[in-house]
C-alpha cells in the first residue's frame, strides 16, 4: 500500500471535561475488593492508568464528532467544497441507523456530493477510515476527506462496576476478565486528508501495511449482554492472551510496513501507537525493537480510548511540538479481531 498524492491536512482532538481516577473506581468497588481480598491500587499498578475522562451523561457521540470534524476541516484551510468524503470511525455511534456520519456531515456543513458512511473495526476504525479516504484521493475520486470518531466509555465502565457489585458469587478470575473494561476512557479525534495539490505544504501519507489474525477474534468481545440483561454494554477480555497475540501480529505487520516503505527502524523519528496499558506498550516496543523515547504515551491519563486513542496521541504530540519537519512518523494501529494497520507519514 503506497500513496503518491495524499497529504495529511489536519489532525485534532477533543478531550472530555470529567476526570475519573483509578482510585475513584476502586473506591466504588471497595465492597468487592474487601470480599475478595484485593489490594487497593491494583488497577493502576496492573495497567499504568491513573485516570481517564468522560463526557457528560447524555452526550451523543455524533454531537462531539461534529465539533471535532468541523475543527479539522477549518484547521486544514481547505474550502468545504473540496471535501468529498466523511467517515465516522469509532465504536460508539448514535444509533444503528442511519449512519452517525450523516448527522456529522450535516452539522459540519459538507457538500451533498460527499461520500458518507460509518466504519466500525474496534480500535482501528479511524485508521481504516483514513485509508479509505486516502485510496479515494489516490484514485482521483475525491480531493479531500475527513475521518472522525468519538468514544464514550462511561456506560461500559459504570455498567461493569454495577455488575461487579451486584454479583455475590464473583471470583478473582471473574474480576480479571472484567478488568480491561475499567481501563476504558473517552475522547474524540479527527484527521483531514487531501490531494497534495490542495495542500502543498502538508505532510505526506506514504503508505503502510495491514494484517489480520482472526483466529483470535474471541479474545476481546463487547456488546449488549444476553447473560445480564440489566447491563447496557459489557466487554470480556482475556488480557494476557490478547497482549501476546496482538504483539505477535504487530511484529509481522511492522516487518511488512518497513518493507513496503523501504524503512529500517533507524529511519523512524516518532511513533504513535494504540494506547492500551503500560505492559502492552513495553512489550510492543521491545518486540518491534523501537526506542521507547520515540513513542508518545497518553494511556496513563486518558485510559484506553479505543479507535480515537492513536489519533488523539498523534494530535497531542503535534500540539506539544513533538514532531518537526522532516520527521518520519510511524502510526502503529492494533485492534481486537485481531487486526493491525500501520502507516508511515513524512512530516
Amino acid at each position: 500500500m503506497r500513496y503518491r498524492h495524499v497529504s495529511i491536512a489536519a489532525v485534532c482532538h477533543t478531550l472530555p471535561p470529567e476526570v475519573v481516577s483509578s482510585a475513584d473506581i476502586e473506591a466504588r468497588l471497595r465492597p468487592v475488593y474487601e470480599r475478595l481480598g484485593l489490594p487497593e491500587g491494583r488497577l493502576e499498578l496492573m495497567t499504568g492508568i491513573r485516570e481517564r475522562r468522560f463526557f457528560p451523561r447524555g452526550t451523543r457521540p455524533g454531537q462531539v464528532s461534529a465539533e471535532t470534524a468541523t475543527r479539522a476541516v477549518e484547521m486544514s484551510g481547505i474550502d468545504r467544497a473540496h471535501f468529498g468524503g466523511l467517515v465516522h470511525g469509532s465504536v460508539c455511534r448514535d444509533q444503528l441507523e442511519p449512519a452517525t456520519a450523516s448527522y456529522v456531515h450535516h452539522a459540519a456543513g459538507l457538500p451533498q456530493s460527499a461520500f458518507v458512511l460509518d466504519v466500525s473495526n474496534a480500535c482501528l476504525g479511524l485508521l481504516n477510515g483514513m485509508v479509505i479516504l486516502a485510496d479515494m484521493i489516490e484514485l482521483g475520486q475525491i480531493r479531500a476527506g475527513v475521518v472522525v470518531g468519538t468514544e464514550d466509555g462511561r456506560s461500559l465502565v459504570e455498567g461493569t462496576i454495577e455488575s461487579l457489585l451486584a454479583n455475590r458469587a464473583l471470583t478473582r478470575q471473574d474480576v480479571k476478565q472484567d478488568f480491561a473494561s475499567l481501563t476504558i476512557g473517552s475522547g474524540s479525534a479527527a484527521i483531514a486528508v487531501c490531494d497534495r495539490k490542495l495542500c502543498p505544504s502538508g505532510h505526506r501519507l506514504l503508505g503502510g501495511a495491514f494484517r489480520a489474525e482472526t483466529a483470535s477474534h474471541e479474545l476481546c468481545t463487547g456488546g449488549e449482554s444476553d447473560k445480564q440483561p440489566g447491563d447496557a454494554l459489557r466487554m470480556q477480555t482475556d488480557s494476557e492472551a490478547l497482549l501476546h497475540a496482538g504483539v505477535a501480529l504487530a511484529e509481522t505487520t511492522w516487518q511488512d510496513t518497513r518493507r513496503t516503505l523501504g524503512w529500517s527502524n533507524a529511519d523512524v523519528s516518532k511513533v504513535f501507537t494504540h494506547q492500551v496499558g503500560r505492559a502492552h506498550r513495553k512489550l510492543l516496543l521491545e518486540r518491534l525493537e523501537l526506542d521507547p523515547s520515540l513513542d508518545f504515551p497518553t494511556v496513563e491519563y486518558l485510559g484506553n480510548t479505543g479507535a480515537v486513542a492513536l489519533p488523539t496521541a498523534w494530535s497531542l504530540g503535534i500540539e506539544q511540538g513533538r514532531i518537526t519537519a522532516g520527521d518520519r512518523v510511524a502510526l502503529l494501529g492494533i485492534g481486537s479481531g485481531l487486526n493491525a494497520l500501520m502507516l508511515g507519514v513524512e512530516w
